[in-house]
Formats: structure tokens, sequence, C-alpha cells
């Protein structure tokens, strides 16, 4: 049975490793080596420096690109040095359209450090802005988030790309799949040019691992991305690629727990006296719903939402009284997380920026570990009891 055959669930348990042909290990070893013995000068058996290539590392790198039904995967020592090689993709400044609402770290990236450089960066609140955006500009890139990070808005990434090359078959679309994975969405296989993630999230999936990865279908891209990940070497440790893959094996189990929970969260606080507005793209009302049930197998472990008492206090009373969801950056890890963007992910957009983007004090974002799901509801519960 090719890979191509084998369903996402049985992918997850086995690509990019079937056995260790000379132990029959069935993980994949950790070669914790810097070189490798060559047989005469340039005559090797496919590894010679492990900043250029690892076996592990590429175990992870061709687990991730199967998943995501690409020809080819570069793994990054963090996500963020994964966005940041592919925008060292073109040897000129870039025009960029993105979509507004995204992870925090990626547009300090994009403000703080390639626009002083000469790139330009135009950003949209939804898909019909994006649409405006490029057919305006003709930029050479279209980076989208969907869901994106914090505000879970839904981006059809089919239709953006059908619009982004009929305006120019050079435009690249790359996708951040961080939120969604290749469990629930998989770009590349309706037209997306790049796929990124932190793999740091529901990828590894333990909260033990700093890692990206970039994943494409073009050759020529793939060139380049080799080329940048060896050429400025920010590349992976051996043990961290080991639990990135050894975290994909479950992937598959984790999202569905993820997303049965957060369903159920997310429903019970759309009725909660003390929320204003729940972000969460599995609920009806919410704005990119059809679009969410076309392209995703469900809707993520991911929810947002806002307090009526719309303030920094009733954040803090809020947190202060959780008990099984921790206060903490990051997401996507088996336990529960609370986190407060506008001074946490968020904290490097400009307050005006931020609170035009719906990034206020009482907005919070939930990701929802595999915990029971209500245990989970009766701490949410308890925390909201103050401000109902």
């Amino acid at each position: 049975m090719s890979q191509k055959e084998k369903t996402l669930d049985t992918l997850c348990v086995h690509a990019g490793w079937d056995s260790d042909p000379c132990t029959g290990s069935v993980n994949p070893p950790v070669y914790f080596t810097s070189t490798y013995k060559q047989e005469a000068p340039g005559k090797h058996k496919g590894f010679e420096y492990s900043r250029t290539g690892n076996p592990t590392r590429k175990a992870l790198e061709e687990a991730v690109a199967t998943l995501e039904g690409g020809r080819f995967g570069y793994a990054f020592a963090s996500g963020m040095a994964a966005i940041d090689a592919v925008m060292r993709l073109f040897a000129k400044p870039l025009r960029v359209v993105s979509i507004a609402d995204l992870y925090g770290g990626t547009f300090r990236l994009f403000e703080k450090v390639y626009r002083p450089l000469g790139y330009d960066f135009w950003y949209a609140n939804d898909n019909d802005e994006l649409i405006a955006l490029i057919r305006g500009h003709k930029p050479d890139i279209v980076w989208i988030e969907s869901p994106t990070n914090p505000l879970l808005t839904v981006v059809d990434i089919e239709g953006i790309v059908g619009v982004a090359k009929e305006a120019s078959p050079e435009i690249l679309v790359v996708v951040d799949n961080t939120f969604a994975t290749p469990y629930l969405q998989r770009p590349i296989t309706i037209g997306a040019d790049i796929v990124v993630h932190s793999a740091t999230k529901y990828l590894a999936g333990h909260s033990d691992v700093v890692l990206g990865a970039v994943v494409t279908n073009r050759e020529d891209l793939a060139e380049q991305i080799g080329f940048i990940q060896n050429a400025a070497g920010a590349v992976p440790s051996p043990m961290d690629s080991f639990l990135t893959v050894r975290g994909i094996r479950t992937l598959h189990l984790r999202m569905d727990r993820h997303c049965q929970n957060a369903k159920a969260i997310a429903d019970f606080l759309s009725y909660h006296p003390a929320i204003e507005k729940v972000y969460f793209p599995g609920l009806p009302s919410h704005e990119g719903h059809t679009i969410a049930a076309k392209q995703m197998k469900d809707f993520g472990g991911m929810v947002t939402f806002r307090l009526k008492k719309d303030t920094l206090d009733a954040a803090q009373i809020f947190f202060s009284r959780l008990e099984i969801f921790q206060l903490a950056e990051s997401l996507g890890g088996v336990e529960s997380l609370a986190n407060h963007p506008a001074i946490m992910t968020h904290a490097s957009f400009p307050k005006e920026e931020r609170i035009k983007r719906g990034i206020t004090d009482g907005l919070i974002r939930l990701s929802v570990g595999i915990e029971d799901t209500q245990d989970l509801i009766a701490d949410i519960s308890q925390a909201l009891e103050p401000l109902a």
C-alpha cells in the first residue's frame, strides 16, 4: 500500500519511519552526532554534517511532508525560524498581503525586521479585503493563517489561492497551518504553495519542544528552502526532532479529543451571562463557519472569548480562579492553557493597532487540552462566577 492510499490516522503513526535497517528498531534512533565518516572526500552515505542533514531530523521532515500531502519538508529550530526562511526566498524586498489577525511574533517579524529592509505589508480583516488587496497590489506573497490567532478568523484557502493565481501565477500563497494541523486541513492539496508550522504546538503536542517546519510540493522552492536551512543553520536538535516524531504518532487521537472538548466549551460559553462573544469556527454563528466546515475535517482545539466586563481586572479575576487551565504562553499541548493575548502572545502589537484588531483587555484565548470535558467546563464555570 502506497503512502497516498493510507489514511491520515495511519500516516500519523507510520509516516517518515518504517524501521531501522540495522537493528529493526521501530523508533527512529536519536543520532547525537555532529559529523559523519566519509569513505573518500565527498563520498558518504547521505549525511556529512548535522547542520546540513541528520537522520532523526530527516525522519521528522518526511513525516510532516507526508501528512501535509507535500513532497518536501524542512525542519527548523522554531516556528519563527521557519517563517523567517520563507521570507528569505527572494533576493529582493517582498510585497506581502497578509490576514490582519495573525500571531504577534509573525507581526513583529514582518514589521520590526523586514519592513525596515524595504518590504511592504498590507493587512486584510477578512476574505473580501484579502481579495481586494491581492488584486490591487499583486504581491509576491499572500500570507494566510486559518483559523487565525487569536480571533479564529477563517480564510477561504482554496478561494484565495484562485484569486492569487488569477492575479499573477507568480504569487506565492503561504499558509500557517499551526492551529488546524494537517489532520484537520491540508492547504497544499487545495493549491497553497507553502505550508509552515510551529511544530511546538499540536504536532509535538506535549509542550516540551520548540520546533518549526516548512512543507512544499514545488521542487524549485524546496531547493531554495533547503539552501536557506543549511546556510542560515537554524535547525532543530536530534532530540527535539525525535520528540516531535513521537508526538505526531498520536496527533490524530489528540486532535479528536481537542476538537471534542473545544466544541463543548464553546457551546457552554455561548450561553454564559459573563461572556460577550465566543470565537470558535464550530459555532453556526461564527462568520467563517460555512468555510471552515468545507475545508476542515473538524473545527480545532482553540476557543477565544471576550468578557462582558472587557477589562484587565476582570480577566485577572478569571485567570486567578482557574485550577485546571494554566495561564501560560503557547498552545496545542495535551494540557489546557489560558492566555491573555493583549499582554502575552500579541504584546508586540502597538496598543492602538491591537485594539483596532479586537485584541482588547477582556479577550481570553483557550488552548483546550485533552482532559475530561466536564472537568474543564466546571473549571471555567467556577472561574467565571464572580463576573456573571
